[in-house]
């Protein structure tokens, strides 16, 4: 990397660009922190009668509005009217009354709760498993038909403590249950959606049996706000030309110098083409068009910047660690880089066991068995494990490169006060940017980790801070200007060297092209894969 633009702009330059980068970055973490929120919104079920006989036929129960059906405010109620369990349908219209949806809103996520009554002679047995007959359709008239978008049969194993004792004194009392995944679209197309969830019984197959009392079904689905989305939009709409244009640029100059690329400059152009790959703001498209796998391509894209991303520092410390012999071939780092491949492709197929089967049937969950939830959660902490590993590894890697820069710095007091300087404010700038590649990576597993969590809110006096989105677009626009950053430093420099500017001594060189080669030897030296002959030579020497 001779005569990058790292090694000969000056400090005041370098610290103006890293000025202006820095009050990008903090903008990237309010943006996400004080505007975009996901949203939140709760639904309690209206219990509707449905006392047709052949209830295969569909037909669609709203619980409110012109055409509502004939309710019944508890299941009591339906003991003197002869209401069978089977007559029952729970109806749940999204969005609440005087409301629409918007496909600003990106995705819908919904989990259920089930309110529960403790009965003497009807208890919830061990390993009791609710099984839900859920239609799910839209339109966008409120007045128009309704058009059925999925009908399936939806089990969910019931996790449930009764924390009084079991006596007659505590009958009516609500059993304590775990929230239950239920229901995830990759988009928001239409206006109105309804829900209509029926608990058909069926003791002799014993469908419902054993389950407890359910008085009431509520809902609470998330999606993201539709403020956040334009943020997000603009963003990756600024993002994507900004990364694009320096790319090319940067490969520009690469492919003016005579000699060939070598592989560090090789992988931060394909870092380049991974982050302008993430960029690209497809998701303009699903506000006109019912994309519902946008939110699994989306993870596709992701996952394989996270591979090249990981691979690069692999690859960037050890390009710098002066004593490796295989340096400038990818392939003496195949036991670094192939595990990350590896681990790659097992996220790819967790999710697509998750959101690719989403994509057929809405209701479907890998949490809602034991062996897919102990799948999920193994997934899910293995892959905690690997990252915060790779990066101990990758601090092992930045250790060992620093080890040696000061071995070499040792001999740098013999040398000429020119030759001294100039090596001084390499080192420091390259040990710089190697902590700034570690604090990236260690948000970067920050990020992952928490993305896992449910998100959280922290509150001070009247402002809420949403930590994931702030983490979101904080992250996403840390890894932009990353990016950006490294591919302004690595190109190849093309100004005279007549003049060191970054200490304001005179360089022993006339022409641009001596000044180039003199440059591109104290690299050499400072990156050599010998290990101390040249400076110690020069040192011996006096220079």
């Amino acid at each position: 990397m001779a005569g990058a633009i790292i090694e000969n702009m000056s400090t005041k330059k370098l610290c103006i660009v890293g000025g202006i980068l820095l009050v990008f970055q903090i903008i990237a973490f309010l943006v996400g922190g004080l505007i975009g929120p996901t949203t939140a919104v709760s639904y309690m079920s209206v219990k509707c009668v449905d006392a047709r006989k052949n209830h295969h036929k569909t037909k669609w129960l709203m619980p409110w509005g012109p055409n509502q059906c004939d309710k019944i405010r508890d299941i009591e109620e339906a003991i003197p009217r002869e209401i069978e369990a089977n007559d029952i349908v729970f109806s749940v219209h999204i969005p609440l009354p005087s409301m629409e949806m918007s496909p600003w809103f990106q995705f819908m996520l919904f989990i259920l709760q089930l309110d529960i009554a403790f009965k003497l002679n009807n208890q919830i047995r061990e390993n009791a498993e609710v099984s839900m007959d859920v239609s799910l359709a839209y339109r966008d008239d409120a007045f128009a038909e309704w058009t059925e978008m999925a009908h399936e049969r939806v089990p969910r194993k019931l996790k449930c403590t009764f924390t009084s004792p079991k006596t007659p004194e505590h009958e009516g009392r609500y059993y304590e249950c775990d929230v239950l995944p239920f229901m995830e679209i990759g988009s928001v197309a239409h206006k109105f959606y309804l829900l209509n969830i029926r608990l058909p019984v069926n003791e002799k197959k014993k469908i419902n049996v054993g389950i407890g009392e359910i008085k009431d079904i509520r809902l609470v689905g998330i999606h993201q706000n539709g403020g956040f989305t334009k943020v997000w939009f603009a963003m990756k709409t600024f993002l994507t030309p900004s990364i694009f244009i320096i790319m090319v640029w940067y490969w520009r100059r690469i492919t003016m110098m005579s000699r060939p690329p070598v592989l560090l400059e090789k992988v931060i152009f394909a870092l380049g083409i991974s982050m302008t790959f993430i960029n690209i703001p497809v998701e303009w498209f699903s506000i006109g068009f019912d994309w519902t796998w946008m939110l699994l391509f989306g993870d596709i894209r992701q996952g394989i910047f996270y591979a090249m991303l990981l691979s690069f520092w692999i690859i960037f410390c050890g390009e710098h660690m002066m004593d490796q012999h295989e340096r400038n071939h990818i392939a003496g780092y195949w036991k670094q880089v192939g595990p990350i491949a590896v681990g790659s492709f097992c996220l790819f197929i967790f999710d697509m066991c998750e959101r690719g089967v989403q994509l057929t049937n809405p209701f479907y969950s890998i949490w809602t068995t034991d062996v897919g939830t102990e799948l999920a959660m193994a997934f899910i902490i293995v892959a905690g494990i690997c990252l915060c590993l790779y990066f101990l590894f990758l601090c092992f890697m930045v250790f060992q490169v620093f080890r040696n820069i000061s071995g070499k710095q040792s001999s740098l007091p013999a040398m000429s006060k020119v030759r001294r300087l100039h090596y001084e404010g390499l080192i420091f700038r390259f040990k710089f940017l190697m902590l700034i590649t570690l604090a990236c990576a260690a948000m970067t597993v920050i990020f992952f980790i928490v993305s896992q969590v449910t998100e959280g809110h922290w509150k001070w006096g009247g402002v809420t801070v949403q930590v994931n989105s702030a983490f979101f677009t904080g992250i996403y626009g840390m890894w932009n200007l990353y990016v950006f950053a490294l591919m302004f430093l690595y190109a190849p420099s093309h100004k005279n060297y007549g003049e060191d500017q970054s200490n304001g001594m005179q360089l022993p060189c006339k022409s641009r092209e001596d000044c180039a080669l003199f440059v591109s030897e104290l690299y050499q030296e400072l990156f050599s894969t010998s290990k101390y002959s040249f400076i110690n030579d020069n040192a011996a020497s006096g220079i």
